[in-house]
């Protein structure tokens, strides 16, 4: 037991396994069940008392980083749920935690390898990297059920209706189990194919040579007319349900020079987009051909040098979305990047906001009516005066950085 209450990825399998009670509490010793984004530790009731700390490190391998204890926990809550409402519940919470914590958002991949090992529909799982020192998870898992009932307890788990007819339960002890794609390539044991890569060697560097001097033209003039491909610029956006622009409206404001609510009917059907793409002509830094500019929430996707690209942050004044920053200070942010607030006219931006300095560029939209039907909103002109007013600070900041027609600055 020593080992399982040592790891609360194996503790959080067995309570669910044996279908004991797990509620999150406002402390160690409370016994008083609370709400997510108030709660501190995750109590277990094995028959005895255990309490977990919510931001304990989990062996779960999320984008090379290890997962809390409060990411797998809620991910267990929300299985039944869609992707798109899956993602409005995360940041719904991380709003909610604002310092407090954070959860992050798994793929959902990620969320059906792990539902289905918590569940005991499973033993292994590719992303749940052992520590040091750490016994393998099939030995330290090996009490959650006894020798033989491996089976009949994933068809218990998957049914979720208690015990099976003992005749299913023959019939799934002799299916045959599906594996990964790691199981499946690489077979039940590792194999050594080190000789293989020795004797293919040869034939490798022979292709490779043959092949650059195919590629080499007989007119070595030829190859100095050759331009670099021009980086695209990237621009952030707030992942915060907040935010008056969301992935879903803004192409249109950017683009067309016109506002509409996140949610609305006239908003764009990019609901699901990780990433959206605009043209804006740069006439002082490029004024033959467009460029094109990418928009994506969150940097988990990013390579290092794709800072470097970074021309724009739109914020909400929220600190918890540079979490996952280069620069998690936004202090320290703004002064590499250009930070960008926009808000209603009518409300002052936020002390935060203000305290960020004048690196951060504030604007005021009108506060958005309902058009009546087969009308036009005459009180939005001033939509497209706002939205030039960015892109001219945007086009000003990327000629300081060092933006050219063909090349990005190699740092910001």
């Amino acid at each position: 037991m020593a080992a399982v209450e040592s790891n609360p990825l194996l503790l959080l399998r067995q309570a669910i396994t044996q279908k004991k009670t797990i509620f999150p509490t406002a402390s160690e010793d409370s016994t008083e069940e609370v709400p997510l984004s108030e709660a501190t530790h995750l109590t277990f009731l094995l028959p005895e008392r255990v309490a977990v700390p919510l931001d304990a490190q989990t062996r779960f391998l999320s984008h090379e980083t290890f997962v809390n204890l409060r990411s797998i926990f809620f991910a267990w809550l929300n299985r039944e749920n869609a992707i798109p409402e899956y993602n409005a519940s995360v940041a719904q919470l991380n709003e909610e935690l604002g310092d407090k914590g954070h959860v992050r958002n798994l793929l959902f991949v990620e969320r059906l390898d792990l539902i289905t090992w918590l569940e005991g529909a499973s033993e292994h799982t590719e992303y749940i990297k052992f520590l040091a020192g750490d016994k393998d998870v099939s030995t330290s898992a090996a009490p959650l059920a006894p020798r033989g009932a491996t089976s009949s307890a994933a068809a218990t788990g998957r049914s979720g209706k208690g015990s099976i007819d003992p005749r299913l339960a023959v019939m799934l002890n002799g299916e045959r189990k599906m594996g990964n794609r790691n199981s499946v390539l690489r077979g039940i044991k590792p194999t050594d194919f080190s000789h293989v890569r020795k004797l293919a060697a040869p034939l490798m560097s022979k292709k490779s040579q043959s092949a650059s001097a195919v590629s080499i033209p007989n007119n070595p003039t030829l190859a100095t007319h050759k331009k670099p491909r021009r980086p695209d610029p990237i621009i952030l956006l707030s992942p915060s349900a907040s935010s008056l622009l969301r992935m879903t409206n803004i192409k249109s404001f950017l683009e067309n020079g016109q506002y509409v609510p996140p949610n609305s009917l006239s908003a764009s059907s990019s609901t699901g987009a990780s990433m959206l793409h605009i043209n804006r002509l740069i006439k002082d830094i490029d004024p033959n051909r467009p460029m094109r500019f990418i928009l994506v929430e969150g940097p988990e996707q990013f390579k290092p040098e794709y800072w470097n690209r970074v021309v724009a942050v739109f914020t909400t004044g929220q600190s918890w979305q540079f979490k996952n920053y280069k620069w998690s200070n936004p202090t320290e942010l703004f002064r590499h990047v250009l930070g960008i607030y926009v808000g209603w006219r009518t409300d002052k931006p936020p002390e935060a906001v203000r305290n960020w300095g004048h690196r951060v560029m504030s604007v005021g939209i009108d506060p958005w009516k309902e058009p009546v039907q087969g009308s036009i909103d005459s009180t939005r002109w001033r939509d497209r005066e706002i939205v030039e007013n960015i892109w001219k600070t945007i086009e000003g900041n990327m000629r300081t950085k060092g933006w050219r027609r063909d090349q990005a600055p190699t740092s910001i």
